[in-house]
């Protein structure tokens, strides 16, 4: 069977203590995750939880995948009560996915105590369930909750749920570490101990391993080892407790260590934007050490290890970092990045090969922003706007100049928190002065920029503030800290653009991102200033 990389970022990598993904946040996701190449991305349980039931009702207009599938997920039917009648199926049916993955208790102590059932009604709630969607005409997915500890506590138990999945239609089962205590050595044992029990080949199963041992990939690689060809894992190995199988790790390891192609041609090296860009989405500031996308992967210091590089840089890498997207560092030089800073040129489609001055420029003025905080890894509509500035026939005309601003919050009396915003801007020779409330500080200002805007600009109606992040960064501490902001704005037509801001004062942060929020949106809807 073709190799199957299933994504579940969306869903147990949202479990994660401190990420809380909106729904453009989920679509955003989702898009990056097919870019990468992956198989399946699981969206989460439609029915049990609104905001992915509105994920999945959005993603059938709004998502154009390439190479993924979107897979919805969620439990068996409930005991007593038939496929066709249990309300959370339903929930599965009208996601619309061509997959769906269920999970299922394959601990009979689980069974008994947390599930309070029989045993022979959990395997007729899974037989039941997969049949049904399997009529419905889905890709069956089945993760077999807690199958290691299940396995080793009643194997014959653990064994039979793995066989009703599978003689009901189900196209994998899933053998899930839930607990995440296992180690390598004893995955593929009990691999080996189940193919033989059941007389089944190991590429009708599945892995999805916790990362409570810190053997979470480990413990994937080995169940690929051992004959699986489905593995389950999550975008920077997001989960709760000690998190998930890394996808990216794994992904990595499979395919430059086992030479086993699980990706499309041309998308293992998206791997570092990705890893990156989702990263920023959730608000958590990407692990500098993490395996092959950290920006320390491939980072060396000054000594044996410079004078070897000097001869040939694959002396001291594992592998050659470009094909992951990666650079090497000399951490006594700047890193170059001129490579990375073309593609990402090309991608937004502006081609720097034939303009090394200007793709100088670029790659100067990125990394001395990034000395600063700056970061354009999710902010593609400011990286573009500042590729522009730098080419004299593309450059963006912006659309006002700032004479000042001002902010004031006001604490009343009754308790009441109101905050007010003045700009003084010049648009189109006019002098103009406006002056809004908002909710909040940054919410003033906009209000005030778009009204002193929208005279001249009306297609501004059409632009919607969608998502606001602040980030400390490091380094940084106290009320006094280095903020970094990023704005997420949503058009009329469905698509929406990120910007980024920096500065020590949060609100001057918000307005640097704010200005490319609007300023990119109407250079797209081609307004001229």
């Amino acid at each position: 069977m073709t190799f199957q990389v299933f994504d579940t970022t969306l869903r147990d990598g949202a479990q994660r203590e401190g990420i809380t993904y909106s729904v453009i946040d989920k679509l955003a996701v989702a898009r990056l995750l097919d870019d990468f190449g992956v198989g399946f991305i699981e969206g989460g349980w439609p029915g049990a939880v609104p905001k992915d039931t509105e994920f999945f009702r959005r993603a059938q207009q709004e998502l154009d995948l390439k190479h993924a599938q979107l897979v919805a997920f969620g439990a068996t039917r409930r005991a007593g009560l038939a496929a066709a009648d249990d309300p959370q199926v339903a929930g599965l049916r009208e996601a619309g996915t061509p997959a769906v993955c269920l999970v299922a208790k394959s601990d009979l102590r689980h069974v008994e105590r947390a599930l309070r059932t029989t045993a022979a009604e959990n395997l007729a709630m899974v037989g039941d369930t997969v049949t049904h969607l399997v009529a419905e005409g889905r890709r069956v997915f089945l993760d077999c909750e807690h199958f290691f500890d299940g396995f080793r506590f009643d194997p014959r138990y653990t064994a039979s749920v793995v066989e009703t999945a599978l003689a009901a239609g189900a196209e994998i089962a899933v053998l899930c570490d839930t607990n995440g205590g296992m180690l390598p050595s004893r995955i593929a044992a009990a691999i080996g101990e189940l193919t033989d029990l059941l007389g089944i080949p190991a590429d009708r199963l599945g892995i999805h391993c916790q990362n409570d041992t810190g053997c979470a990939v480990a413990n994937t690689i080995a169940a690929v080892e051992a004959g699986v060809r489905h593995v389950q894992g999550t975008a920077n190995g997001y989960g709760e407790r000690p998190g998930n199988a890394d996808l990216f790790t794994v992904v990595g390891n499979l395919e430059l260590k086992l030479g086993m192609r699980v990706l499309p041609a041309g998308c293992l090296d998206r791997m570092v934007h990705v890893a990156h860009a989702i990263a920023e989405i959730a608000n958590i500031t990407p692990d500098t050490h993490q395996p092959y996308v950290g920006a320390a992967a491939f980072a060396h210091k000054a000594g044996l290890h410079a004078s070897a590089i000097k001869v040939d840089p694959l002396l001291y890498n594992h592998v050659d970092p470009p094909v992951v997207g990666n650079d090497m560092r000399i951490l006594v030089t700047e890193m170059a990045g001129r490579a990375s800073i073309e593609l990402k040129s090309r991608q937004l489609g502006i081609d720097l090969a034939d303009q090394p001055e200007t793709l100088g420029r670029v790659t100067r003025r990125v990394k001395e922003m990034e000395a600063g905080g700056w970061s354009f890894e999710a902010a593609d509509a400011s990286f573009e706007l500042l590729v522009r500035d730098e080419l004299a026939d593309q450059a963006v005309v912006r659309p006002f100049t700032l004479e000042s601003y001002r902010v004031l919050v006001e604490h009343r009396e009754d308790a009441a928190v109101v905050s007010e915003a003045t700009v003084k801007i010049r648009v189109r020779g006019e002098r103009v002065i406006a002056t809004a409330e908002g909710n909040g500080p940054v919410n003033a200002l906009d209000e005030a920029l778009r009204s002193a805007l929208i005279r001249h600009y009306p297609a501004l109606r059409d632009f919607r503030l969608a998502d606001y992040k602040v980030r400390i960064l490091e380094d940084s501490h106290g009320t006094d800290a280095v903020t970094r902001v990023l704005v997420e704005t949503a058009g009329a037509d469905g698509r929406d653009w990120t910007t980024v801001g920096v500065h020590p004062n949060v609100v001057e942060a918000s307005w640097h991102a704010l200005v490319d929020a609007l300023v990119y949106g109407l250079s797209r809807a081609e307004v001229k200033a």
